[in-house]
C-alpha cells in the first residue's frame, strides 16, 4: 500500500540514516532527511517529524516538512525563529575568546569554537549560510575581553 509511489519499506541503511539525522553537522542531517524521504514508513515519518519540530537549522526543518507533505502527512512548517538559534551564544563566544591568548587571530578563534562547541558553530553555519564567516568575524571583533 504505497502512498504516491513511495516505498513503504525501511531502507537497509535505516539505522545509519536515523543516526545521521541526529548528528551535530546540519549538512549531514539535511542529507539524511532527503534520503529518508524516499520511504514513507512510520519509523521514518517519526524521524522526519522530530527534525521538523526540533532542528536548530531552518533548512533542515523545511526539507523535513516537504518530505512529510509529500507523504500526505498533516504537518505545519514552524515559523522561522528570530534571534539566536542557540540561547546564550554571546556568553559562549566571550568565554572562548577569553580562553585564547591576547592577540590571537580570528582563524584561531573560529577553530576553537568549532572544536569546543560544534553545536553552536554548526547551527550558525546553517542559519547564516554564505554570511557565516562575515558574521562570526564581526562578532569576534566586537566581543569584549573583560
Amino acid at each position: 500500500m504505497s502512498q504516491r509511489g513511495f516505498n513503504n519499506e525501511l531502507p537497509e541503511n535505516y539505522d545509519e540514516l536515523k543516526a545521521a539525522a541526529n548528528r551535530s553537522n546540519w549538512r549531514e542531517r539535511l542529507d539524511a532527511v532527503e534520503e529518508l524521504g524516499q520511504s514513507s514508513h512510520p519509523k521514518i515519518i517519526d524521524v522526519l517529524t522530530h527534525r521538523l519540530n526540533n532542528d536548530s537549522v531552518y533548512t533542515v526543518q523545511e526539507a523535513a516538512y516537504r518530505k512529510l507533505k509529500a507523504f500526505g502527512e498533516d504537518v505545519q512548517l514552524p515559523a522561522q525563529k528570530k534571534g539566536d538559534p542557540i540561547k546564550g551564544t554571546a556568553k559562549i563566544l566571550i568565554r572562548i575568546k577569553k580562553s585564547l591568548p591576547e592577540g590571537h587571530s580570528y582563524e584561531e578563534f573560529k577553530e576553537k569554537l568549532r572544536k569546543m562547541r560544534l553545536d553552536v558553530y554548526d547551527a550558525y553555519d546553517g542559519v547564516k549560510g554564505a554570511d557565516f564567516d562575515n558574521w562570526l568575524e564581526s562578532t569576534w571583533a566586537s566581543l569584549s575581553k573583560r
